[in-house]
Order: structure tokens, then C-alpha cells, then sequence
């Protein structure tokens, strides 16, 4: 059984979808959700999954090893970031190469990198009058949205596009194609 962490820092829509896919799966499980945010809403749709939930400070995750020390006791193998804004740390990246993916709301390598999150992607892409935008899956190193590319899909930018409906679109090809790449990479591991 391969056995996935989540790690989100908000709303946790695309940690909900996550966990949805693979609820009834037999071969992969969500086995924790980890989150820097003791308010966020994530935590509750975890909750309701009866998924448990792990939360940490900036000491937790920078200057000791309790997030390390909490992902091998829940014996995780692979993670996956759904909305979590924090720099992964080297040392989970070493601990877990080529074993975090993080789903990206632009087609990168444009509209990456720190800073780069949210509505502030949207608005990049539509005020560089861009004709395509989309998702980019990529696996996590030391840096923000530099890892190797998975998997890109594209969607249109309308003339009269908005941050807004931008954001819907590309909320959309996450619930589609983050799950079934995840379960893709299992698939081979």
C-alpha cells in the first residue's frame, strides 16, 4: 500500500479531490493531511474523512526534524503538495527525491517561483496578454517550481479573460489531472 501525505497551508480543495480519488483505492491511501496553518479549512475537510492531520510551526519544518520524524512514523512514501506555500527544506526534499509533487496554476517555467501563487499567477498571465495557460505538475526540489516537469496540460485565455474565471478554468484541470498523475507515478513505483 503506498501510503500519501498531503501538505496544504488553506481551503484544501485540491487536498478534498485528492482524497476523494483515492478513498476506496486499494493500492494507495491518503494517510495524513500535514498543514502550517492551525486555522485552515483543510484541517476540518480532513477531518471529515477521518484522514489524520499533522500541524506544524516554521520550527517544526526548518530547525528540527519533527516533520521528518512524523512522516516516517506514519510510514509516508510519497507527498504531495495541494496549496502549500512554504519552500519545501532540503533535507525533506533529499529524504524524499523524486517523491513530492506539487500541482502549479501556470505552465511553467513562466509564472513561477516565490510569490507566484494564486490569483498573482492569473493576473501575470492575462496582463502578458498570454493565449494559453494551465497547469504544470512538477516534482519539488530545493527551489520554487524548478523541479522537473511531470506532466502540462493547457487551457485557452480569452480575450476578455479575468483573474477570475482565469483561476476557474485551471481549478478545474487540477481536480482532473492531479489525481490521475499521482496515481500514474504510483502505478510505477
Amino acid at each position: 500500500m503506498r501510503r500519501i501525505a498531503i501538505f496544504a497551508s488553506g481551503n484544501g480543495t485540491n487536498a478534498e479531490n485528492l482524497i476523494k480519488h483515492f478513498f476506496y483505492n486499494e493500492s494507495v491511501m491518503v494517510a495524513a493531511v500535514f498543514c502550517n496553518n492551525p486555522d485552515a479549512k483543510v484541517l476540518e475537510k480532513a477531518r471529515t474523512y477521518a484522514i489524520p492531520t499533522v500541524v506544524f510551526n516554521r520550527e517544526d519544518l526548518y530547525e528540527t526534524n519533527r516533520v521528518l520524524r512524523d512522516l516516517r512514523e506514519l510510514e509516508i512514501n510519497f507527498i504531495a503538495l495541494a496549496g502549500f506555500m512554504w519552500l519545501v527544506p532540503d533535507y525533506l526534499v533529499q529524504e524524499y527525491r523524486d517523491k513530492i509533487i506539487n500541482v502549479h496554476p501556470a505552465l511553467l517555467p513562466k509564472y513561477g517561483g516565490k510569490g507566484m501563487y494564486g490569483k498573482k499567477v492569473h493576473e501575470a498571465v492575462i496582463q502578458n496578454k498570454e493565449k494559453e495557460s494551465g497547469i504544470t505538475i512538477h516534482y519539488v526540489n530545493e527551489n520554487y517550481d524548478e523541479g522537473a516537469i511531470i506532466y502540462q496540460h493547457k487551457c485557452e485565455v480569452a480575450a476578455d479573460e479575468t483573474p477570475e474565471s482565469l483561476a476557474e478554468k485551471v481549478h478545474r484541470l487540477e481536480y482532473e489531472h492531479y489525481p490521475e498523475v499521482i496515481e500514474e507515478l504510483l502505478s510505477g513505483v
